[in-house]
């Protein structure tokens, strides 16, 4: 008896890599959108310390820039957790899967010799 492939093995294994290429994706989403950025390009700091309207207005932008965050960002970094989630699960099943077709080979084997 000659064993060729293992293809539910290879099944496992390939389940794991794409369980960690899930993971390796939205982990790099959800970094990539928790880095601010400053769309105005420009600091918006008063050189006048005695000009207490301008860091009024300053406070109200920084408030409404706060406000004004896109919910679809929100939404993407939901979809990203719970991508991230099921890229470990996806991962710990694989182990499973070739955890499983490793007992039944030597249990093949055990029965065959």
């Amino acid at each position: 008896m000659q064993i060729q492939s293992n293809s539910a093995f290879t099944s496992g294994v390939n389940l794991i890599q794409s369980g960690q290429a899930l993971v390796d994706h939205a982990a790099a989403q959800i970094a990539k959108s928790s880095v601010p950025s400053d769309d105005t390009g420009s600091n918006s700091v008063s050189t006048s310390t005695g000009d207490s309207s301008a860091k009024s207005q300053s406070s109200n932008q920084q408030v409404e820039r706060l406000h004004s965050v896109d919910r679809s960002q929100q939404t993407d970094l939901a979809t990203n957790a719970v991508e991230l989630s099921l890229g470990k699960i996806q991962a710990e099943m694989g182990v499973k899967v070739a955890k499983a077709s490793d007992e039944v080979l030597g249990t093949l084997i055990d029965t065959h010799a």
